[in-house]
Parts: structure tokens; sequence; C-alpha cells
């Protein structure tokens, strides 16, 4: 089969989600209204609320949510075929994650911003804030080490793309200061300095990687996490227009002209699926993954079909600079399908390398030598691209290769695979580092209401102490795992921690839609709640007594304790919801009486 043929048919069906079915949600489930004053107006304060730009917020929040998950998860998941993959990237979009993105974001700002946690103890219980808290912690530590291992992986040893994501920082900080204090709402002016310095970063990275500068952005993996620890840590802490919304404005430039590009550069070349529609791993024993097809597919491909890290954004940084509440249909649920639309692209590029050679980049030479196959254009990429990229396993690699072949098969192209691939490789890794940047600063805001219980200053989140010690935190853990861990350990524990908060945060979502008097539209919610508890409920248990527990070390316990915990949060939050929907209709049913 042919890619066009895929890419046609996503198309469509997510264009036919954004019109209909998040016109119905604006209008009949959340009614949102253009006249309501929102947070970023009501509250503020110059530093976490601040009325932002329609398309700015839109690139903030695209860049925010599309971190490592919608590249990485489809390309692991390729193990399976390309058609499982596709169908649950489709459907569980349009009608799970945009969903579940969008009642979020829409919640939140009808609560003055609050986060997750503060929504599940005004629509349910303290008892259900106090688990969602527990569960969001320990979920964005796991979440924030899946996606900076992937950061590692990419830009280990790579002077490029390190040159080009270290450049971008002060030019987002120069670009933060234009905009906001220099020139306040000259949009045009500010996006096309941007977009000229990011190509400039991103055109100068090749001869600094050549030139003598080379090694001082040559980095070891310990250096490249101290690195991010420190970026994670300054991010979090410095007020939005100065790096986080402006960076991630510039990163989102890239990340959308790529995704743009790769959407025409696969309907021009039109290249043959080799991957097939189902393999024979369907069943497990796969070398990626153990798992069988069900239920590990749906925590494999987390990001681009539903993820629990948006909830997070979507209550977190977003609805405090949300200036118009009309807006949140397209920052929530356009957003959401943007990054489907990004995990396609991943699919179809990776689905189009050979066998012999997707396996032998994601595998070590024994396990790849089991398998009996060969490899077919790998040593004629190596040549070309002028690296090893046999035998690195975590996705990156194989992607970067995917897109590569795409983009050297456009007219013109053909002598260019090596740039290709470097340039793969640096969109990678902006894709993941603006998600650790917002993703450090929402963890903050959840440390410092969780503290803030005990020592209320912690409570306001520009109480620089507060703000200080509740990112060091943060920052310490999830960069413990990142260093003591791998993908093979790292990732099924972040696809089963991001399902399951996806199920807390759809829980919450449901009270919403029941509390607010629209209980006959809480199907919205309750059908992709109801798929995804069962698959993931069933993937953290075989997880946990399959692969984790039988390690019989440290790390394998307490990565199994810390699944344990998360379904146990889920269960507590899906219990409450039940009791409070089931009290909710009897309190009406006896008022009308």
């Amino acid at each position: 089969m042919n890619a066009f043929w895929l890419m046609l048919g996503a198309l469509a069906v997510l264009s036919i989600g954004y019109r209909y079915y998040s016109a119905f949600l604006a209008a009949k489930v959340m009614v949102l209204d253009g006249t309501r004053t929102t947070p970023a107006y009501a509250q503020n304060d110059g530093q976490n609320y601040h009325p932002t730009h329609k398309w700015v917020l839109f690139g903030h929040h695209f860049a925010a949510i599309s971190g490592a998950g919608p590249l990485i998860g489809p390309v692991l998941a390729l193990q399976f075929g390309y058609l499982p993959g596709y169908l649950w990237l489709l459907f569980g979009v349009v009608l799970g994650g945009a969903v579940h993105d969008f009642i979020i974001l829409a919640a939140s700002v009808r609560r003055g911003g609050r986060s997750l946690a503060e929504i599940a103890r005004a629509e349910l219980s303290p008892l259900s804030a106090l688990v969602t808290s527990v569960a969001i912690l320990f979920i964005l530590v796991v979440a924030l080490a899946g996606l900076a291992l992937s950061v590692v992986n990419a830009l280990h040893e790579s002077a490029w793309g390190t040159f080009t994501i270290a450049m971008s920082i002060p030019l987002a900080v120069g670009l933060g200061f234009y905009l906001y204090k220099l020139r306040p709402g000259d949009v045009v002016g500010a996006s096309a300095v941007g977009a000229m310095g990011m190509i400039l970063c991103v055109f100068l990275g090749e001869p600094v990687a050549r030139s003598a500068l080379a090694p001082w952005f040559t980095l070891s993996r310990e250096q490249l996490i101290f690195a991010l620890a420190a970026y994670g840590f300054v991010a979090s802490v410095l007020p939005v227009w100065v790096l986080l919304c402006p960076r991630d404005y510039l990163s989102s430039y890239l990340k959308l002209g790529t995704v743009a590009a790769l959407v025409v550069g696969i309907l021009v070349v039109n290249p043959e699926l080799k991957a097939p529609a189902l393999s024979e791993f369907t069943g497990g024993g796969g070398p990626i993954i153990p798992g069988k097809l069900f239920p590990f597919v749906f925590i494999t491909i987390a990001c681009g079909s539903i993820s629990g890290f948006h909830s997070l954004v979507a209550s977190g940084t977003t609805p405090k600079m949300l200036s118009n509440e009309l807006d949140a249909r397209a920052i929530g649920y356009g957003s959401m399908l943007l990054e489907g639309l990004v995990a396609i692209c991943a699919l179809i590029c990776a689905a189009c390398l050979e066998p012999g050679d997707y396996y032998a980049i994601n595998l070590a030479t024994e396990p790849f030598t089991k398998l009996g196959l060969s490899m077919v254009n790998l040593p004629t990429f190596e040549a070309e691209i002028g690296e090893a990229i046999a035998g690195r396993p975590g996705g990156a690699v194989s992607l970067a290769v995917g897109i590569a072949q795409i983009f050297s098969g456009l007219p013109g192209m053909s002598s260019l695979l090596g740039y290709w691939y470097h340039f793969a490789i640096m969109f990678e890794a902006l894709f993941i580092l603006t998600t650790i940047d917002t993703g450090t600063r929402v963890a903050r805001f959840v440390v410092q209401e969780f503290i803030g219980n005990v020592v209320p200053a912690f409570r306001d989140p520009g109480w620089l102490p507060g703000s200080l010690v509740a990112t060091g935190l943060v920052v310490g853990g999830w960069s413990y795992f990142l260093a003591t861990g791998n993908i093979s350990t790292i990732w099924p524990m972040f696809g089963i921690a991001n399902q399951l908060l996806a199920c807390v945060a759809l829980c919450v979502g449901t009270s919403v839609i029941v509390n607010s008097g629209r209980a006959r539209y809480a199907f919205v919610t309750l059908l992709p709640l109801s798929f995804l508890s069962v698959t993931t409920l069933t993937a953290g248990w075989q997880a946990a007594t399959r692969k984790y527990l039988p390690m019989a070390n440290f790390e394998g316990y307490l990565d199994a304790s810390l699944i344990f915990l998360m379904m146990g949060c889920l269960l507590v939050v899906g219990a409450d919801t039940a009791l409070h929907a089931r009290r909710g209709r009897l309190s009406r049913g006896k008022a009308a009486a």
C-alpha cells in the first residue's frame, strides 16, 4: 500500500472531527461565551496570568503538549504493524484526546485557571483532590523523565543539534522582551524575526559542528542530563513572557512548518509502505515491546491519541493566558488534532523503512541477529549521514531516517539525505524540550498547591522561595529517573502513567459536565474513559507483574509500586465520580418530584 491514501484519509477524518464534533462540544457541552472575562484579565499579574494573542497561545500550547509521545510512540508501536496504530491514532484523537484536552481547558478557564487537582476538589471531593494531586506528582515526574530521555538519545554527541537548541534560548528571551516590552502586540514583526532567527540557528549548526567550537556543543549523556535539569529549573521560575511562551512560540514555527512539509512530502513522494499492516508480533513476543497488541498498543501510542499530560497544560499555563473563552476550541481541540497529525506522519515515515533496517536501528546487535532479518538500505544511509545509526534504540533515530528518506525523495533533494537526517534530529529535540519547560512549570504549580495545604504561603505561585523549592523537587525527581533508566524501563511506565492520568482527567471532566446540568452530554467523556480504563489497567497489571517485579532490584520494585499506586488513584477517583454522579441525578430527581 502507498502512503498517499493513509495521509489523505487522516486529513479527511481530522477535518471532519474539527468542523463538526468540536463545534458540538463548544456550543452544547461547554457552552463557550466570548463575553466572559477570562482569568488572564481578571487575575493579570504579569507573571503567570497574562492575556496572550490567540495564535501566540496556540503556538505555546501546541509546543507544550507535543513532546516525544507523538513522535516516538507510533514508531515503537510499528512492531505490531501500521494498521493498529493508524486506527488508534485517528479515532482516539477525534473522540478521546481532543475531547479530553478541550473539556479540561474550558473547565479550568471557568474556574479561574485552577489546576486539575483543584477542579477535582470543587467538582468531586477533597479526597479526589488529594488522590489526583498524588497521581499527578508521580505521573509528571515519570512523564518528564520519559520525554527527556528522548532528548538525551537524540542530542548525545551531536554538536549540530545541541547548538541549534542552545541558540534558540537567547533568541526566545530577546523575542519575549520585544513582544511584551518594546513593541507589545507586534505579532507580525515578532513572528518574522523569530522565524528567520530559527532558520539561521538551523543552518549555522552545520558549520559550527565542523569548526573548533564543536567540542563546546558535543555533550556526554551526563552533561546533557545536567543541562536539561538546569534549563527546566530556570524556565519554570522565570515569568512566562521571558522565556517559556516566546520560546515555545518560536519552536512552533519549526514544528508546524516541518509537519506541513511532511504532509506535502508524503503526498508528493507517495512512498510505498514497507511495514506490514499486521505483523507476526501482534500476539506478543516482539523484540521491542514484549506484550500483545492488546493492550500495549494503546499505551505505547499515548500522546498522539490521548494524553493525560495534556490535562496538566490545559489546567496549568494555558488557561492563565487565554484572552477569549471562544479560543478554547481552536487551542484545546485543534492543537490535539494537529498532534494526532504529527503522530500519523511519524507512523508513515517509519513504516516506509525496510523492516530489516527498522529493527537494525531499534535493536542491539544480538536480538537483531535472532530475528533472521538483513539490513537493506541502512549501510547506504550510514555512509550518507556520516554516522553509525544501527543499534540505537528508542525510536528517535529510526524516525529521523524515515523523515530524511521522505524529504530526500522530493525533486532536487536526492543528495541531501544526510542534511535532512540531522535536521530531523533537531526537529525531534525541539518537540521534546518545549514540553520539558512547560511540564516542569506545571509540576511546580502542583507541588506548590500540594505543599500549600500545610504551608499556605506555597499556594501563591508568585512567591519566589516556594517556586524555587517546588521546582527543585520536581527537577530532582525526573532527573533521577532519567539518570537511572533506559527506554525499555521508562517508556512503558510513561505510557501507563500517562494514560492513567488521562482517565483521571476524564473522570473530572465527566463530573464537570454532570454538575453543570448537562448530564445528557456526559457520553463525550464516558466513552473514551470506559475504553481507556480497561486497556490501561490491564497494561499496568501486566507490566508490573511480568516486567518490573521480575527485575528483582530497587528500580523494578519502585517502578511496579508507582504503577500500582497510580492504578489505585484511578480506582478511587473513578468510584468517587460514579458516586457523585449518582447523587447528583438523585438530587435532581427529588427536586423535580
